[in-house]
């Protein structure tokens, strides 16, 4: 799963960076890909371990990433996510998993969805994950549905204005381009899917 996030993350450099250079830096791509080459290095030495110290190991490594709020906010979803993993996961672990993922981005940002951010994306897949686990599906049935959910939640974010980050400073002229950290975590979560299939 973290290896085939990481993939589409690497495939879609330019796109994420493009997509940040209409109200940020134009580096979010490239930060996104240091994160990412970091995750996989960290998961490779955390390979024999159990599911909850790789993921606490990968948001600690992620973290450290250089570039502005992406590293923090990115290593402290894996790292949350630890939190309520066990080594047999099902659907309800895994949206538990995901739950504690966002709870602990909620103690670094007061954005919520509508802000034009990641949260946009990342609040609804993990209530799509939560709604699909509840209602009985299989581990890659949940991340399906919370794939489309986040790719929904990006897309939504072409229509918002800015009111977080650097990209609040250009107000109205963020409309109409997809916010780059929604826009990574919809590309994550269609990793995770593709990784369980």
């Amino acid at each position: 799963m973290l290896g085939a996030a990481a993939g589409l993350i690497r495939a879609n450099v330019e796109l994420l960076s493009r997509l940040d250079s209409f109200g940020g830096d134009g580096d979010h791509g490239t930060t996104m890909v240091r994160g990412m080459n970091i995750l996989e290095k960290t998961a490779a030495e955390s390979a024999g371990g159990d599911v909850k110290g790789l993921l606490s190991d990968v948001g600690w490594a992620v973290m450290g990433v250089d570039g502005g709020a992406t590293g923090p906010l990115f290593g402290t979803f894996f790292g949350g996510m630890s939190e309520a993993a066990s080594d047999v996961i099902d659907a309800g672990t895994l949206a538990g998993m995901l739950e504690a993922g966002l709870e602990a981005v909620r103690g670094l940002t007061q954005a919520k969805p509508g802000d034009k951010t990641m949260m946009d994306a990342l609040v609804p897949a993990v209530e799509a994950a939560r709604a699909a686990a509840d209602g009985g599906a299989s581990v890659a049935e949940a991340l399906e549905k919370a794939a489309e959910a986040a790719a929904k939640g990006a897309e939504a974010t072409k229509g918002m204005k800015a009111t977080f980050g650097r990209a609040k400073n250009i107000g109205e002229k963020s409309i109409g381009n997809a916010d780059a950290g929604a826009t990574s975590v919809s590309l994550i979560f269609k990793g995770f899917c593709e990784g369980v299939h």
